[in-house]
């Protein structure tokens, strides 16, 4: 079965927390509040697959659910430094449901006798610090996974047959085995059971005319039902 998850789909603030992010609208706002268009697709491979959608609307600015509590980028500058007690207040309205959710509904499958392919819907700004990224498309996993390797080569094939203009590459912006929901979710279950992909979309699609972002969409989807399905 497949499941998909969006982590950083949008850039709301709780009214509780409002305080913390007075003068922070353009962050919000920009890929450090948010993956833009990660949503979007989240819910396009969520329909064509016929999977369960988990996804989050809350900024990763108040915390960020793709990463583990103990990595310092859990935290933004704006709540790094709350008091434990108000950390501890968002880790259990926000973060455990969130992360409990998605191991529920792995565990079910499982229990069922099926594998997982978990897809995780991230997008990725095209400059970070002055550095051009060079992709269009990113499917991030861990290389020491066979089912996550092979699964990440039918689906690279795929696009170069349907898609060859793009430029998609494999772990790039980022390494699959970083820490990352998907990471948290291989201690979990094993390899035969659990597969973890990360698709990173370059947001200059996202922010283009509408058709070329449409057509980036339907590209993705057709090229994993070619390779997966």
């Amino acid at each position: 079965m497949f499941l998909v998850t969006c982590e950083h789909g949008g850039n709301q603030i709780p009214a509780a927390y409002a305080d913390l992010f007075c003068g922070w609208q353009a962050r919000l706002c920009s890929h450090r509040g948010y993956d833009i268009g990660a949503l979007v697709m989240a819910r396009a491979l969520a329909a064509a697959l016929q999977a369960p959608l988990v996804a989050s609307t809350v900024s990763r600015l108040l915390i960020d659910l793709n990463r583990s509590l103990s990595s310092p980028q859990a935290w933004s500058d704006a709540t790094r430094g709350l008091s434990l007690a108000r950390r501890q207040s968002i880790v259990a309205c926000h973060y455990t449901p969130y992360r409990q959710r998605v191991t529920e509904i792995v565990a079910a499958a499982v229990v069922n006798g099926q594998r997982v392919i978990h897809l995780s819907s991230h997008s990725f700004t095209p400059i970070l610090d002055g550095e051009i990224r060079h992709a269009d498309v990113g499917l991030l996993y861990d290389p020491a996974r066979p089912g996550e390797v092979q699964a990440a080569a039918r689906w690279k094939s795929a696009f170069a047959e349907q898609a060859p203009e793009l430029r998609l590459r494999r772990n790039y912006p980022y390494q699959g085995k970083n820490d990352g929901l998907t990471s948290a979710m291989r201690r979990h279950f094993p390899a035969g059971q659990y597969v973890g992909i990360e698709i990173e979309l370059n947001q200059a699609f996202v922010l283009a005319q509408p058709r070329c972002w449409q057509k980036l969409r339907t590209t993705v989807v057709t090229t994993l039902q070619a390779a997966l399905c």
